[in-house]
């Protein structure tokens, strides 16, 4: 696909993207290394507009700092209470109103679906933000960037997703981006009760992708290229108890990394809470900083492509 033929697309789930798609995109994000400081022109004029109706400090910020330095200006909120949408305002009569002052949107929302709500509706492009608990693509073209830059490339690596896998977004999205790659081994490691929804084992299977379920992380380090870690997504539990039974289920040591491969790095969408302690930063093993870090390279990618 040339660059040409992505003005204009919504970007809404990572399985609408090919292989080839995401490597213009990783491509595109080391052109854009160069503009992360001092900035461009190449978006003046543009306008990116920002919908957060959940709780966002990285995709916000990453998002309004890309647009920012592409040349462009943002507008929105990130507390939907001082929309009107707080009145009773919906979420389509919204995206059309912001449709006629954006030439790109970007959405977060707890309700899986939104984000291709609002692509039906606007004319403009939609970016998805993250909706429900099984999209998150623009966070799964920052990891898959990152293994891409720490690798060299994606084909053959074997990676374990670690922790609340039935309601992390960021782990269900990564395996459908993982998919779209060769030869990749998949450990799912987690509780019975927070293994990867089945729909995206599902996906696995149709796409051929190696993988096990397992609760045991630590018999598998020796083999790891990756281990992305996922936080427990206490606001998805609708049940208080059921959250402390697992908080602390998985935590990474420094053993732990004794154990591992050498040149295993660990990654993580953050926040953290309890399961990277602050000893891991120092370690050699640590990537999730420079992983947040790409996701700036990886979003003005993304927006200098489909913003026409």
């Amino acid at each position: 696909m040339s660059n040409s033929t992505f003005k204009g697309r919504d970007f809404i789930s990572i399985l609408d993207f090919r292989r080839s798609d995401l490597e213009l995109m990783f491509e595109k994000a080391d052109e854009m290394k160069r503009f992360e400081t001092n900035g461009t022109e190449i978006l003046k004029n543009r306008i990116l507009a920002t919908l957060f109706f959940e709780p966002s400090t990285r995709t916000r910020l990453s998002f309004e700092t890309s647009m920012l330095r592409l040349g462009g200006g943002v507008i929105g909120f990130s507390d939907p209470s001082v929309s009107r949408m707080s009145t009773g305002e919906s979420l389509a009569d919204t995206i059309r109103m912001l449709d006629s002052y954006a030439n790109v949107i970007v959405i977060r929302h707890k309700i899986e679906g939104s984000a291709r709500l609002a692509a039906e509706v606007a004319k403009a492009p939609v970016i998805n933000a993250g909706d429900g608990s099984q999209h998150h693509p623009t966070q799964t073209l920052t990891d898959l960037y990152t293994m891409k830059k720490e690798f060299g490339g994606i084909d053959g690596l074997k990676i374990a997703i670690l922790g609340d896998l039935r309601q992390t977004r960021s782990a269900s999205s990564l395996a459908y981006g993982l998919s779209k790659f060769k030869n990749v081994k998949l450990y799912l490691i987690s509780p019975d009760a927070l293994r990867m929804r089945p729909e995206v084992t599902d996906h696995l299977n149709d796409s051929s992708v190696e993988y096990l379920e397992s609760s045991d992380v630590n018999k598998y380090l020796p083999e790891l290229d990756v281990l992305y870690v996922t936080r427990l997504q206490k606001e998805r539990f609708t049940d208080p108890a059921e959250y402390e039974k697992f908080r602390g289920s998985y935590m990474v040591t420094l053993k732990m990394l004794e154990e591992s491969k050498k040149g295993m790095i660990v990654m993580h969408h953050l926040p953290r809470i309890d399961e990277i302690p602050l000893e891991i930063d120092s370690t050699p093993n640590a990537r999730y900083f420079e992983q947040a870090a790409n996701g700036l390279a990886a979003r003005m990618a993304l927006l200098s492509l489909i913003v026409e």
